[in-house]
This record gives C-alpha cells, structure tokens and sequence, in this order.
C-alpha cells in the first residue's frame, strides 16, 4: 500500500479535520513508530505503521455523523482544561469519538455538527467552501434603516469586508430581532458586524448549518443525521 500524509491518515481515523491535524502534529503528540513527528507532510502507511496520537493508536472507526441544539454557556471544543463546559459534555452517551465541525461561541446556541470524517469536516468548514448559516439575532435595541442596509451592502471589518446575503426583521414591532443569511467563515462574524455598527448581540442562535437545522431537537440534545442527510452532506449537495 502506497503511504498517504500522516494528517490525512489522522483525518481518516477520526481524530480530527486536517487542518487541525497539522496543528497537532507541529504540537508533539503524533507518534509513528514510537518516534514523536513534528514534520508536516510525512507519509505513513496506515496498515503497517503504528500510528498514535496522545499514546492512542489509530484504527480505523465507522464514520459518524451527529447534529447538537448547542445550549448557552458550554464551549465549542473537544479538548479544553480551562473550559468549565464544553460540548463533549453532552455527547457522553455517544460511544464513538467525535469532534465539533467549526465552533460556536460560548454564549451562541444552536445548529452544531460533530463527526469523525475529517473531509467532510475540512469541506464543511474551509473558507473556501463558505457554507450558508442563518442566525437569529436579538439585538440590544433597534436596527436602524442605515445599519441595515450597510449590512447588506457590505461592512469592512479587521479581516475583510462580509455582507449578509439576506436580512430581515423577524417581528415587524420589534427591530430588535431578525434573521439573517450568511456565507462568510470569519471568526464571530455575525457578532462583529453588529458591534461594527455600535449594537450589542443579546442573544444570538444559529437555526441553519449546510443543510441541516434543530428541529426536533431541544437546547442540549443530539441525534444522529439520517442516511439521507449524509448522503446530502456527502455529494456536495450542501449550499
């Protein structure tokens, strides 16, 4: 068997995405026959080879795929001594190990996928891919007809400029509240385009993922996708 990167080989097994694998690596806890690999693009072969990450070694795991209504108040990892909470928390029935695709902020809630598959994950979350999400924002008082429109239109943030594909007013008496359309993968970039223009986010709830949403599911609860959904998330059908 030809050897494949050792970051695709810990994408395969489930570890985490690629991307995230080379950070991994660089950090010291990949193992290849008990030699510690810092060196990104080193191949490996998967059948001969032992491969370990933290002392772990790798096998090759049933893929997984899992969509959370992520609550309040835990944070978005699958490794963190100084986090009081993190999603993991809530997967403690999963018996499979999986990771989150992407993040959300401690105090974000809704639509958050976990899986083991590290190509869909890295398609899912890639900038490249720009992926639609949609919010539902509460805001700490009214969007004004100017903000609103420079959303739309294109507001330049550290990073770049984003616009909001759709924007609209959830309660006609209450501009406080709307939904809003996104492609961007910027880091907290719904939270920064609303700082930008002086308004404080109260709350707010991603309801739409690459296809997928949480109904059905109440605040902290999981399931696994249906075949049809990974079938949907696999062919790129995805927006």
């Amino acid at each position: 068997m030809e050897g494949i990167r050792l970051n695709k080989a810990l994408a395969d097994a489930g570890v985490c995405s690629r991307r995230e694998a080379d950070t991994y690596i660089q950090a010291g806890v990949v193992t290849v026959n008990g030699e510690v690999v810092t060196e990104l693009g080193v191949k490996v072969n998967v059948i001969t080879d032992d491969i370990r990450f933290n002392g772990e070694r790798l096998k090759g795991e049933e893929k997984v795929y899992i969509v959370m209504n992520k609550p309040k108040g835990f944070v978005t990892t699958a490794s963190d001594p100084h986090a009081d909470r993190t999603v993991m928390d809530l997967l403690k029935d999963c018996p499979s190990r999986v990771f989150p695709v992407g993040r959300l902020d401690k105090n974000t809630t809704g639509v958050l996928m976990f899986t083991n598959d590290g190509e869909i994950a890295e398609r899912l979350t890639h900038p490249s891919y720009d992926k639609k999400k949609i919010y539902q924002v509460i805001l700490d008082k009214p969007l004004d007809n100017e903000s609103y429109e420079k959303i739309l239109s294109g507001v330049t943030l550290s990073d770049g400029v984003v616009k909001a594909d759709e924007l609209e007013y959830i309660d006609a008496e209450d501009r406080r509240k709307l939904g809003i359309e996104i492609h961007s993968g910027k880091n907290r970039v719904v939270r920064r385009i609303f700082e930008h223009l002086g308004y404080h986010v109260v709350k707010l709830d991603r309801v739409y993922f690459a296809g997928l949403t949480k109904k059905n599911l109440s605040r902290g609860r999981w399931r696994y996708l249906t075949q049809e959904e990974v079938n949907f998330l696999k062919q790129g059908s995805f927006e």
